[in-house]
């Protein structure tokens, strides 16, 4: 048969040669491939008889690779099972097998085709079971260290309180833990209001934990610390370049650092006008603009603000941008002061000198009847912080484990006799207010409730009224002519 050049039969032997090569390659790698394998390999017929095995399991063996090939798989390998598997044809994975006194893991893995053993491979995964125990064991050493590290981030880009941290009892404070219970759930953005010391990034701690980005950071911010020129570079942060002594690689800022999370604006009312055009940007656009970047830069956060000053009245006065407020004021929670929630005195006193007692390691044991009376008595114009501080002092001039009367300052303990502090107690803000307080229930009174006249009386607009009503806690009963109740005062 004479073949030509190009022809059919031609190019057949050509592609059978180029095919022969291809597997003559395969297998040569295939070879290498079992020579160099760090775990030992076997494998045997359906009959049990060893046609292939690499260097390392016949070292581990303890005999010569060729001495192996050709011979039954019992002859050479003690407590083996490999000639059941290839009977059987059911795999045996991570199995403890006893050779030349070592416990050692391995596997036994049939192949089939068609129905039918036509193979089994035998490879050894530890070649003693202590190699397991210790891959185990620095397993678990690195896995308490991911679990350090894990805490750490969250200690230092995480919240560390929950809304169970939050002491108190009174139905003030339990309608805005439940209220802040309520929108933690949604990705809304929350304003806190409130006087000083009132709790106000422990309720945003909460939030946090309570919501859906509890495993995200949670980034604080004290607007009143940063000072003006850096405010942009601190909140977004800068690209490489971007100004004279600008870290190398550039910066990031706390925006970005809250990707994921919640970024807290304390004292939110700080903001210099040119950053609340830029916050504002941050709040419709969802995206932030570093300096000396080429374009915005989408972030996903959501934004808590607080504030001890009305947001609304500096609003007004022209200190804070409207459209600032009211995408700020989405969710507004007012967290009351202390003087409002007198029965949550004595457990939050409680929990400060549990605190206390660990960090000074001074011992105390609890608060006299008398000395309590003047702690509820006193109307704590720093709110808990000032409590918290009285308590501290108190520890160290105490004579016995419980604090009494004696022991407190003498300026509190002259509060306590009128339920009202003394005049050298009384702030010209709390002058103020109380003083505001009576005029606005006049005022009230002699309209008949009618808001909008008394408003007028005045000379004040309908929604500063409306402010202050919610200010003092003025009740429908007192706006319309009821006087208010003995010793309730929502003077600030």
């Amino acid at each position: 048969m004479r073949i030509r050049p190009r022809g059919w039969v031609h190019r057949l032997i050509v592609e059978l040669a180029k095919g022969a090569r291809r597997a003559e390659k395969e297998r040569v790698m295939l070879e290498e491939a079992l020579a160099h394998a760090y775990e030992g390999l076997i494998i045997t017929d359906p009959d049990g008889i060893i046609v292939k095995s690499n260097r390392a399991y016949a070292n581990f063996l303890g005999v010569k690779l060729e001495d192996m090939i050709g011979k039954h798989v019992t002859a050479v390998i003690e407590n083996t099972r490999m000639h059941i598997v290839a009977r059987t044809g059911v795999p045996e994975i991570a199995q403890i097998q006893r050779i030349r006194g070592h416990d050692m893991v391995c596997s036994r893995i049939p192949i089939i085709d068609q129905g039918k053993v036509v193979a089994v491979v035998g490879k050894i995964m530890f070649q003693d079971v202590g190699d397991l125990f210790a891959m185990t064991g620095k397993f678990a050493k690195m896995e308490k260290e991911l679990e350090f590290y894990k805490s750490e981030l969250t200690r230092r880009l995480g919240a560390r309180y929950s809304f169970d941290n939050i002491v108190g009892r009174s139905a003030a404070l339990e309608r805005v833990k439940e209220l802040g219970r309520k929108v933690a759930r949604s990705e809304s953005t929350v304003l806190l209001e409130g006087e000083s010391g009132t709790g106000k990034e422990l309720f945003a701690h909460a939030i946090h934990v309570a919501s859906a980005r509890s495993l995200g950071p949670f980034v604080k911010v004290n607007c009143a610390a940063i000072p003006e020129s850096l405010f942009e570079s601190e909140l977004f942060g800068y690209k490489q370049g971007a100004f004279t002594g600008a870290q190398r690689h550039g910066k990031k800022g706390k925006f970005a650092l809250a990707d994921g999370g919640t970024i807290f604006l304390d004292e939110v009312s700080e903001l210099p006008l040119a950053m609340q055009v830029k916050l504002l940007r941050v709040l419709q656009e969802k995206e932030i603009e570093p300096v000396g970047a080429i374009g915005p830069e989408a972030i996903d956060v959501r934004i808590i603000a607080a504030s001890n000053r009305g947001l609304e009245q500096l609003t007004e006065q022209g200190g804070f941008r409207q459209d600032l407020f009211y995408r700020l004021n989405v969710v507004r929670l007012s967290i009351p002061p202390l003087r409002e929630r007198q029965e949550d005195i004595p457990l939050i006193a409680e929990e400060l000198l549990r605190r206390l007692e660990k960090e000074t390691g001074i011992p105390v044991e609890s608060v006299a009847a008398d000395a309590e009376q003047v702690l509820i008595a006193y109307p704590w114009p720093g709110n808990v912080r000032e409590l918290g501080n009285v308590l501290e002092q108190t520890l160290y001039v105490k004579t016995d484990r419980i604090i009494h009367r004696s022991d407190l300052p003498r300026a509190l303990q002259n509060s306590a006799r009128g339920g009202l502090p003394p005049e050298e107690f009384q702030t010209l803000r709390h002058l103020l207010h109380r003083t505001e307080e009576e005029i606005i229930r006049r005022a009230l009174r002699e309209a008949r409730g009618d808001k909008q006249l008394a408003a007028r009386r005045l000379g004040i607009s309908k929604s500063s009224i409306y402010a202050k009503i919610e200010e003092y806690r003025i009740a429908a009963s007192d706006a319309a002519g009821a006087p208010p109740a003995p010793g309730r005062s929502g003077a600030r």
